[in-house]
């Protein structure tokens, strides 16, 4: 008899008796799931060379050269609740006992795991085990992402033809050209439109991302663990858990799969509550003073943060021994009495004096061969052979295997935490791992497990500080590492334009109060465009805000300004963190982006209209927006002092309309807005309230 499991539109239908996945996608009415295992083959949860599986298997590995094509029999499936499925299997022959977990939660989220244990009695090499789903042959298209540096989560597309799709990462962390997640679905799948099958693997070390279309015209995809060589020896009774995949279906285009994932997060225990505590105003001085830390400099940042309306502080690199620039000091973690003669209490109480909490930041993964921790320790970086792999930005990764490194780091961490008023740290990872090896042997796996360990431990000693993942901007963006953190910096890349892609890709798996975006410098610092502020402030309104600016040397006009949009911000934010983000093309989709944030009982919205380039046509398209009640009637109102083209480009409520226009929901999703001619590198900014 199958087992059915559904939530939220979505329905998975298993074969009892050997666990074959009959459906995933649409959901099912029970007397059709219950006829599946009579009308449809299945695919297995993990497809076998010995199941005539011609594909890419799920397993491979061997027990010094033997036991390589494994064939689990013995299944049993164990239904716990509606929600959570286990099944289990064993190969006396190979002396492996395999389990798959699976879960579908409430918003329509499947999650799956393996097990693979070692029922032998000598080591068995596992060289890849890798969960995969069936999806539909009706899937012929693929996207995933790719990047670099300061230009994160750019998509791609690819046709899904007969063979492997396969992207990987070797990086040591998912890197800035991570496939973050992969999707596949009906042609020309688009955000509003086409059945999508899309996964995720919730993991920071290495990753492999396929897809696969057999002649038979059967379709899988999955992601899992990338294994180095050697790496997962298991001895006897030892047991490898692969990390979670994390799956969503979607009927409705993209924006069908963004909620699977967000109302998941979002339902966690230990997500950030936007109602008990909303995300606060952000000032970093990174881009303000980078390693310049004198009190001159800073102690005035803090009074105009706070004349602003910045709520948190966070002080950047340069406050640890011996670190005045990024070659020398990383994995010194004590605070330099050169720079800071009476430690940090100075500027924290000046910080909190002016109503703020402190932030500091931290690479504790790295170190710096000009350190004096690398000088008295020299064997306590990562390498793979008798020396150390090549410098990258002038710094090694810290061997946390070694339970000496990990304990120094460990009482470091906690020192500074117990010692100082820290309401935050800022926790970089600025390099991949490049021959990561521990005492001879491959340890991406292990040092991944220990960095959780480290941050779990941090978090379990000092459970009000608030951990930011950043790794050169957003190189290690994954839903493990946010099990442990409570955001991500999505790039060092504050330049408006480029973040709007940036964002739109990432926001994609991750809701808006999880992503870190700052309004930046007039001129961007990484690529020397020049942005009015209401460009620049409207496109860190749809994230976690903060400033990254020195507005010590801004003018009074654009202080004023710039505090106007934080109030605008701190107006919204509930709604931003706890609304459903819809994102909608255009017929001109590369000149324009258009974004909407509904609150969950339809009463108001956030719509964003964002001129990338200059329009072909002489007025643009109209911007239509869905997932506003159809027959509720809504004013709307522009966001933030956009009071002339010059601060901005779009300067108006709709045209024809006056500054409160009404309209209903029916009218935003069908007909849409008649905009005026922007200006490129410009947004508008409307909060649709319903009145009736």
């Amino acid at each position: 008899m199958p087992v059915h499991l559904t939530a939220a539109g979505v329905g998975l239908v298993l074969d009892e008796t050997d666990g074959r996945v009959l459906h995933w996608g649409r959901a099912l009415s029970e007397a059709t799931a219950q006829t599946l295992g009579d009308a449809v083959a299945g695919t297995s949860l993990l497809p076998l060379n010995a199941q005539v599986h011609q594909g890419r298997p799920g397993l491979m590995g061997h027990r010094a050269g033997t036991a390589w094509s494994p064939s689990f029999t013995h299944h049993r499936t164990v239904h716990t609740d509606g929600r959570r499925v286990t099944v289990h299997a064993e190969d006396p022959h190979s002396r492996l006992e395999w389990r798959a977990e699976l879960e579908l939660t409430a918003s329509g989220l499947l999650r799956l795991r393996h097990g693979l244990r070692n029922t032998g009695t000598d080591p068995y090499q596992v060289d890849e085990l890798t969960p995969v789903l069936p999806i539909s042959s009706r899937a012929v298209e693929a996207m995933d992402f790719t990047g670099r540096w300061a230009k994160e989560r750019q998509p791609q597309r690819h046709p899904l033809r007969h063979g492997t799709y396969l992207r990987e990462s070797r990086r040591g962390r998912p890197g800035h050209d991570s496939p973050y997640l992969m999707s596949a679905g009906t042609p020309g799948f688009g955000w509003d439109d086409g059945e999508v099958w899309s996964v995720h693997l919730a993991w920071s070390g290495n990753q492999r991302y396929y897809a696969e279309r057999m002649p038979s015209n059967g379709c899988v995809i999955g992601t899992g663990e990338l294994l180095l060589p050697g790496e997962c020896a298991l001895a006897p009774g030892e047991e490898y858990v692969t990390p979670w995949l994390c799956a969503a279906y979607s009927a409705t285009g993209l924006n069908g799969i963004t909620p699977r994932f967000h109302d998941w997060l979002r339902s966690r225990a230990h997500h950030p509550d936007p109602g008990a505590r909303p995300r606060p105003v952000v000032l970093n001085n990174w881009e303000a003073t980078y390693f310049d830390h004198d009190p001159q400099r800073l102690m005035p940042l803090v009074e105009r943060a706070a004349e602003v309306g910045v709520e948190r502080f966070v002080l950047d690199d340069g406050w640890f021994l011996g670190r005045r620039d990024d070659t020398a000091g990383l994995g010194d973690w004590y605070v330099d009495p050169d720079v800071w003669p009476d430690g940090l209490d100075p500027l924290i109480r000046h910080v909190r004096a002016h109503g703020m909490e402190f932030g500091l930041w931290c690479e504790p993964e790295m170190v710096n061969p000009d350190s004096r921790l690398l000088r008295e320790h020299p064997d306590w970086a990562l390498h793979a052979a008798d020396r150390l792999p090549p410098d990258w930005r002038n710094q090694q990764v810290l061997d946390l295997c070694r339970p000496e490194a990990y304990a120094y780091l460990l009482e470091r961490f906690d020192t500074l935490l117990s010692t100082y008023d820290i309401a935050y740290l800022k926790w970089d990872h600025n390099r991949d791992l490049v021959e990561p090896g521990h005492a001879g042997r491959a340890a991406v796996r292990a040092q991944t497990a220990a960095a959780y360990g480290l941050l779990d431990e941090l978090r379990r000693r000092h459970p009000g500080v608030e951990i930011e993942s950043c790794a050169s901007g957003g190189g290690r963006i994954d839903l493990g590492i946010l099990e442990r953190t409570d955001r991500v910096w999505t790039s060092d890349c504050n330049d408006a334009l480029e973040r709007q892609e940036i964002q739109r890709g990432t926001n994609l798996l991750l809701p808006l109060e999880l992503t870190g975006a700052h309004v930046g410098p007039t001129t961007c610092h990484s690529t020397g465009r020049t942005h009015p502020l209401a460009f620049r402030a409207a496109t860190a309104l749809f994230g976690h805000f903060g400033i990254e600016w020195d507005i010590t040397a801004a003018t009074a006009a654009e202080r004023v300004e710039l505090a106007a949009w934080v109030a605008e911000y701190k107006r919204h934010r509930t709604l931003l963190h706890t609304g459903r983000l819809l994102r909608h093309e255009t017929p001109e989709d590369d000149a324009a982006s258009l974004t909407a944030v509904v609150a969950p009982d339809g009463s108001e919205a956030l719509l964003s209209y964002v001129q990338l380039t200059a329009t072909r046509a002489e007025t643009p398209a109209r911007a239509r927006f869905t997932g506003l009640d159809p027959e509720g009637l809504y004013r709307l109102t522009p966001v933030g002092p956009q009071a002339s083209a010059s601060s901005g480009g779009l300067h108006r409520a709709p045209l024809r309309y006056p500054d409160r226009a009404e309209v209903t929901g029916e009218f935003l999703a069908h007909i849409g807005l008649e905009l005026p001619r922007p200006h490129p590198e410009s947004a508008l900014v409307l909060h649709a309230v319903r009145i009736h």
